[in-house]
This record gives structure tokens, C-alpha cells and sequence, in this order.
């Protein structure tokens, strides 16, 4: 016959399984496949980018990671659905810096991009360049800035799209300087250098990794990057803090994010696999090659950096009368 105390040990070793289960469930996440909304178009860098990241992140989580293109209204369409998904850990968004500039230049968008999301992890992030047309008589920012100022509104700056980030950085470039420059919308960064090179507008800000190839046939010529500090892949190409301007030290970025209410324990896990991801050899080499430079920052850092543009957008864009309808 058994001790009281035996029969205690019983008991007690019958219910631990039980004290245990609430544990067990949180590891079970994720036990059903991950959709990850990319509100772009496919095809481009950042598509690559969010594909490579879904295919590791299945092999490590051991269930699929589907990326869906959800394009339009410059990242509003997807970026609405995902605000709108259940905050149970199965609806990832990847954003970039547009996300911090969208809500001052669209005024009727269905979600707050602050209120609304957890921020996960920031992925990558990359600065702009000024690159002109070789033509144009300027071989650094001074003259450039002397030309622009000693022609106001003759100067013709290219963006990949009104309310994108070229565009904000030309505006900022211009306002910062005290030039006057005619704005070129066009529908993605692909004609709006193409027509730069022909000559059909004078300068482009866009992105390193786009310019690189032109700038080194010699097609465009880069004159300031907009970088706190030069780029290994343009080591000769200054910042437009060492030519004397000021304020426009600013890198575009991309990162992901999930609907607010999603479980911090489920965020963090996701930051978790996404850094080492991140770090993997492979992904490093992919990433610098772009010129690109990985961020693999923790959620309280990636809020900080999208809450601090968000701010800077919220006086800047209103101050620079910068609108979409």
C-alpha cells in the first residue's frame, strides 16, 4: 500500500504536464503557413529581397512563408490589408521608407502606420545619390547648387514617382540648398535614369545600387551621396554633409512589419529569426552586393527609426506644399 507521500508525488507529477501546456503552446507557433504581403510590384530589388528572407525563414520554421504581391496606390493597397489581418502572427508586411512618408502626401489612407502595426525588424537600408547628366557643366555639389541657383526652375530633377523617396529627397535637396527645381515624375526609377542619361532632365536622386552601373560607364556622373558617411561601393563620391549640406542625411530603408495586437512573444520571435537570417554569409554577400547595408535591428530600434522619420516627414513635407491626390 502506498505512502500518502507516495501518492503526492503522483498527483503532483500528474498535473505538471498540465502547468506546462500554456509553454508548449506558445513554442507550437507557427504550426500553419505564414503570408508575407509585399506591396509592390514583383520583380523588383526589395521583391528579391522578401522572397530570399520567406525562403529561409520556411526552412527555419519548418512551414511555408508565402510572399504576396498586393501593388497600388504607393504601397496604401497592401499596407491597408495588413493593418485589417487577424494579429495572430500568420500576416507579415514588408514596408520601406515610404510608409513613414505616406500618411503627409496621401490624406484619406484607411490606416494609421503607427497605431496600426508592431514594428518587427528592419532589414536593409541604403542612401540616395545626386547623379547628372555628364553634359550638364558641374563637377561637384558646389556647382551644382551655384548652377541651380543662378538658373531657378530651369533645373529638371527625375524621380521614380511623386511622393516616393527620390522625390522627398530632391525636395529636401532643394530646400535645404535654397534652389528651385522643376520636379519629373515618372512611373519607377528605370525611365526616370534612362531619361537622365539622354539628357531629357539634368539630375536623378535615386538609389546607389540603380545608379552604379551608369556611373561607372561613365553614363551619369554622381556628385554627393546622401549618406552620414561615404559608401565602400563609391568611395570617391562625397557626402552632402562634407560639401556644406546640411538635413538631408537621410537613407531610405525597408523593413517588415505586423498588425498591431500581434503577441510579443510572436514579434519577437520573428525579429529572432529574421536577424539570423539576416546574417547568414550568403544573405551579407547578397545584400552588400546591392550596395545595400543590413540593418538586423531589434523591434524597439525599428519603431525609433520609422517613428523618426515620421516625425521629420511631418514637418518637412507640409513645409515643401508636397501633395498627392
Amino acid at each position: 500500500m502506498r505512502s500518502w507521500k507516495s501518492k503526492l508525488v503522483v498527483l503532483v507529477a500528474g498535473i505538471s504536464p498540465l502547468v506546462a501546456l500554456p509553454a508548449a503552446a506558445k513554442d507550437a507557433y507557427p504550426n500553419r503557413p505564414i503570408t508575407f504581403v509585399a506591396p509592390i510590384p514583383a520583380g523588383g530589388g526589395t521583391d528579391v529581397l522578401a522572397r530570399d528572407i520567406a525562403l529561409r525563414l520556411q526552412e527555419r520554421l519548418g512551414q511555408p512563408v508565402v510572399v504576396e504581391n498586393r501593388p497600388g496606390g504607393a504601397g496604401s493597397i497592401g499596407t491597408a490589408y495588413v493593418a485589417k489581418a487577424t494579429p495572430d502572427g500568420y500576416t507579415m508586411l514588408l514596408i520601406n521608407s515610404s510608409h513613414s512618408i505616406n500618411p503627409h502626401v496621401y490624406k484619406n489612407l484607411s490606416f494609421d502606420p503607427i497605431k496600426d502595426f508592431e514594428p518587427v525588424v528592419g532589414l536593409v537600408d541604403f542612401p540616395m545619390v545626386v547623379a547628372v547628366n555628364p553634359k550638364l557643366p558641374v563637377n561637384n555639389l558646389k556647382e551644382f547648387v551655384e548652377l541651380a541657383k543662378a538658373k531657378p526652375g530651369e533645373i529638371n530633377f527625375a524621380s521614380s514617382g511623386n511622393g516616393g523617396a527620390s522625390h522627398i529627397a530632391g525636395e529636401l535637396f532643394a530646400m535645404k540648398t535654397g534652389t528651385k527645381m522643376t520636379h519629373v515624375p515618372y512611373r519607377g526609377s528605370a525611365p526616370s535614369v534612362a531619361d537622365t542619361i539622354s539628357g531629357q532632365v539634368s539630375v536623378t536622386f535615386s538609389e546607389l545600387g540603380v545608379i552604379g552601373p551608369h556611373m561607372r560607364s561613365g553614363a551619369l556622373r554622381v556628385i554627393g551621396i546622401t549618406a552620414d558617411e561615404r559608401s565602400p561601393a563609391a568611395p570617391d563620391v562625397p557626402t552632402l554633409i562634407e560639401s556644406g549640406i546640411h538635413g538631408v542625411d537621410w537613407s531610405t530603408w525597408v523593413g517588415i512589419l505586423m498588425p498591431a495586437g500581434t503577441p510579443k512573444e510572436v514579434v519577437d520571435r520573428m525579429n529572432r529569426e529574421v536577424v539570423a537570417v539576416l546574417k547568414e554569409p550568403e544573405m551579407v554577400e547578397k545584400i552588400e552586393s546591392r550596395t545595400w547595408k543590413v540593418l538586423a535591428n531589434s523591434p524597439e530600434e525599428f519603431a525609433s527609426l520609422i517613428k523618426k522619420d515620421y516625425d521629420k516627414f511631418a514637418e518637412f513635407i507640409p513645409a515643401a506644399n508636397i501633395t498627392v491626390q
